[in-house]
């Protein structure tokens, strides 16, 4: 993913990375999408890795969006909004590890306004919100086929 200066990046995790991708890619000042597997302690993680549960990733979504047009506050809420953040290791009938909720933050700023998010949002859930809120480490961009999967499929959305 080619990183402009103007340009600020975002990494979430919420389950399955396809409608993920898919919804932050409809969104206004967001400029450039790519799934993959952050987190966890394998260099160079692959799709069946990943699943196996043994490497400690998540599935991810790594968005270049601009500042200008799009603000890291409204990527948050989207994210949260996404997706059930109180499920632990799972997103409907996706479960283990790699399926957990997760901000990967890029800088103080970026934790900072997740965690508050993550607070503010905590009274609209039955149930506690179990999203980690993580400095983000390295990306391993998914195998080609998973890349804006749900386009190329020609449906809008998952299962979930």
């Amino acid at each position: 993913m080619n990183i402009g200066v103007k340009n600020e990046r975002a990494m979430f995790g919420a389950g399955c990375f396809w409608g993920v991708e898919h919804a932050f890619r409809q969104m206004d000042g967001v400029l450039e999408t790519s799934v993959g597997y952050s987190g966890g302690h394998v260099n160079g993680a692959n799709y069946k890795e990943v699943c196996s549960g043994e490497t400690g990733h998540a599935e991810v979504v790594l968005i270049r969006f601009d500042p200008s047009r799009i603000g890291y506050e409204e990527l948050v809420k989207a994210f949260f909004a996404l997706h059930d953040p109180t499920q632990l290791n799972r997103q409907g009938p996706d479960v283990g590890t790699q399926y957990r909720s997760a901000v990967f933050y890029f800088d103080e700023k970026q934790r900072e306004l997740a965690q508050v998010t993550k607070e503010a949002l905590q009274p609209a859930f039955n149930n506690n919100i179990v999203t980690e809120v993580t400095v983000a480490g390295p990306f391993w961009e998914a195998e080609e086929y998973h890349q804006q999967y749900l386009e190329k499929k020609g449906v809008s959305s998952c299962r979930i």
